[in-house]
Order: C-alpha cells, then sequence, then structure tokens
C-alpha cells in the first residue's frame, strides 16, 4: 500500500484498492494552510509585525482580518471542523487569499462537499458519435477529448500521430497523469514536461474535490503515489488546475520541433468533457510539420515511444 505525505509532514493514505475516500476536511485545512503560506502580508496591504515569523505567509489572525471572520471559526475550518460553511464565507476567504477561480471552485467544493451513493460519478463516460465524427472531420487538427481524472476518451488520427497511437495504449492506460509521470516517452516529447505533469496532477486534485471516494481515482492516485516520485511531490503541493488555453512545445521524434497553440472547450452536454484543440499559425514551421504528418499517419510512427511501453 502506497503512502503520499501532505505537505505538512503527515502520511496520507493513498494505497489502491483500500476502498478509504480522501478526507475531503482535512484536504480543505491543508489547503487552506498551502494557500495561506504563499501569501505575505505585505502583498495583502497589511504591515508586517515583529522582527521573525514562524510561518511564511500569513498568519491565521491575520486571514481572519481579510476575510471578515473570527480567528476561532478559521482554526475550526483548518481544523476539518468546520460544517455548513457558508458560500459567502468561502467566497470572501478566496479573495483574501487572492486564489485563481480554479482554486476558489476546489475550495467551494471541499468547503460543501456531500458524499455520492457508492462514491462513483454521476453518470458513466461515453462519448456522442456526433462529437467522434467532430474529431475524424478535423483533417489536419490534432484533437482529443478527455473526460474524469485526465483520461483521455476520444481523439483524431492527427492527435494519434502528434502524441503517439493510443490505439496501442490499454484502455485503463489511456491516461494523462499516468502517461506523463510513468512513460518515460512523454518527458522526451514535451518541452516543458515539468509543467505539463504540474497540471495533470492539479486536475487530479480538482477533480478529487468533486469526488473525494470515486475508487478509480483512488486506485490511479495510489498507483502514481508508489510508482512516481514526482507525482508525490506534486500532490503534496496540493496545487489544482482546470483546463485552458495556451501554447506546447514538442520534441517530435519524426518531424523535430513543434510548438502548437491549444484551446479547451467544454462540451454542452457534459461540462467534465473537454474537447482540446491544438493549431498552428499559417505559414509557420509548426504548420509544415503538421502537414508532413498528417500525411505519413500514425501507422508511419513505429519510433513514437511515447505510445509504446514504459
Amino acid at each position: 500500500m502506497g503512502r503520499i505525505q501532505d505537505g505538512s509532514g503527515t502520511d496520507v493514505d493513498a494505497g489502491p484498492g483500500s476502498g478509504s475516500p480522501i478526507d475531503t476536511r482535512a484536504e480543505l485545512g491543508a489547503f487552506l494552510r498551502s494557500r495561506r503560506a504563499r501569501v505575505s502580508p505585505q502583498e495583502v496591504g497589511l504591515a508586517e509585525l515583529g522582527r521573525y515569523r514562524r510561518v511564511p505567509g500569513l498568519r491565521r489572525e491575520e486571514l481572519a482580518r481579510l476575510a471578515g471572520v473570527s480567528v476561532a471559526y478559521l482554526t475550526r475550518l483548518e481544523q476539518g471542523k468546520g460544517r455548513n460553511v457558508s458560500v459567502e464565507v468561502i467566497d470572501a476567504i478566496a479573495r483574501a487569499l487572492r486564489l485563481t477561480d480554479t482554486e476558489a471552485l476546489h475550495l467551494r467544493h471541499l468547503a460543501r462537499c456531500t458524499p455520492r451513493k457508492n462514491g462513483r460519478p454521476p453518470a458513466r463516460e461515453q462519448v456522442r458519435p456526433a462529437v467522434r465524427d467532430l474529431l475524424a472531420a478535423m483533417e489536419g487538427v490534432p484533437a482529443y477529448v478527455t473526460g474524469r481524472r485526465t483520461d483521455i476518451l476520444a481523439w483524431n488520427p492527427m492527435a494519434a500521430a502528434l502524441f503517439g497511437d493510443w490505439d496501442r495504449v490499454a484502455p485503463q492506460e489511456r491516461n494523462w497523469a499516468r502517461l506523463l509521470l510513468l512513460r518515460p516517452g512523454y518527458r522526451r516529447l514535451f518541452a516543458e514536461w515539468d509543467v505539463h505533469a504540474a497540471e495533470a496532477v492539479g486536475a487530479l486534485r480538482l477533480y478529487a474535490g468533486c469526488y473525494p471516494d470515486d475508487p478509480r481515482l483512488l486506485a490511479l492516485v495510489g498507483e502514481l503515489a508508489v510508482k512516481s516520485e514526482e507525482f508525490g511531490r506534486l500532490w503534496a503541493g496540493r496545487d489544482v488546475a482546470g483546463h485552458s488555453h495556451g501554447t506546447r512545445s514538442l520534441h517530435h521524434p519524426l518531424v523535430g520541433e513543434v510548438s502548437l497553440s491549444y484551446e479547451s472547450l467544454r462540451l454542452p452536454d457534459d461540462p467534465e468533457h473537454v474537447l482540446v484543440v491544438h493549431h498552428a499559425r499559417a505559414g509557420s514551421a509548426a504548420a509544415e510539420n503538421l502537414r508532413l504528418l498528417a500525411s505519413w499517419g500514425a501507422d508511419t510512427s513505429p519510433a513514437h515511444t511515447p505510445a509504446e511501453g514504459p
């Protein structure tokens, strides 16, 4: 059974098959403490009193003053003893801590989490045939659909040519967190591998705030905790990440350097399903490299190690 640390030195059971849900009350306190440690008094307009501070960032009483709550109330929250926390209080704390929208959402999930029957997500993940048809029609544009737990649910031929042929990967292995952290080929593929690995782990943290006792999530976290030191470090940091947009630079084994922009679009029938589309600026070297990949296809790239074994 694997164990990871929660950032304060406390071991957390992450063993697959244990059946133990993630304790959202403990997570709430740990998340608040980790975010409080990031904010200096000067950042929020407070004079720093005293020469020495026992803890980095804001003291508990400073955060309480900024959020307009009592120190006793904030202490109970950080000890996992808070109950029926109002949205107004959570939003006030989020503003005081200068949380991002994604972090504030995670804080709300943790503070107001209601366990679901059997600890399972509300619906089985299925990609609509129309969405699969849309992927197939997007010629020359790498695109795929992700779901819960960073699972890769559907993709088009260009995505396979760029990232590896996921048809040759067992269904249970088609997961961004698992691929990035456990397959060395993906470390070589992404120029900023550390950034993408942190985003994948942050996405798992965000998901855990919604479904803390999802058995498949617990199994995945347990597996990664046992097999990846990087995962333990990133998970202990308690950072969260949502779907966004930006650029990705890759070292492709066939065409070399490829720098692409990407957009993440939530599907209307299931907001946990996200269509991720990559594109290159017209006339750029990346656009030419994508054209070459499109002409060769995924079947002609057996050297594309991310799609193969670890």
